[in-house]
């Protein structure tokens, strides 16, 4: 427990390099898809997340776009975190993957079970939607790594 909660967070890494790399990598993906919703003229619905463009007046495409670029924001402010535990609080990051795991589960069984979306409003899929899988089961792969890693805190 002290790896994920530790009595002070600080900058020492206390677990393997590799871990931090992939971290880093995590982090820019994070901060290149959270700008790209907010940015994109279409929150990144259609041109990435193959949402079909729908029509009707009021035009609903602009509410989609809103909703996206709100989801966007919210990215941004984790990517923001992460970026702090990076440059200051690293001891931070065993932690942050914890909860990077929930947030790609649930993605995942928001969008499978939850409220899935029906295939008629789907153009192909999305790249987060394979990343969902990936991280699902490569985060676990890292907490393990972290916990018998002989540099991690032992105990509670």
């Amino acid at each position: 427990m002290k790896l994920f909660f530790p009595e002070i967070f600080d900058n020492k890494v206390r677990f393997n390099k590799i871990i931090l790399v992939l971290f880093y990598v995590i982090t820019l993906v994070t901060l290149g898809r959270s700008l790209t919703h907010v940015f994109a003229p279409d929150g990144g619905a259609n041109s990435i997340a193959t949402i079909i463009v729908f029509s009707g007046q009021p035009d609903p495409n602009q509410v989609i776009y809103f909703v996206f670029s709100l989801w966007g924001l919210s990215q941004l402010i984790i990517g923001l975190i992460y970026v702090i535990s990076i440059l200051k609080y690293k001891s931070m990051i065993p932690l942050l993957y914890v909860l990077m795991w929930f947030e790609y589960l649930f993605r995942l069984l928001i969008g499978r079970i939850i409220k899935p979306m029906s295939e008629a409003v789907l153009s192909g899929t999305a790249p987060g939607e394979i990343g969902n899988y990936v991280f699902i089961v490569l985060i676990p792969i890292l907490l393990i790594w972290m916990v018998l890693d002989k540099k991690s805190p032992k105990g509670f």
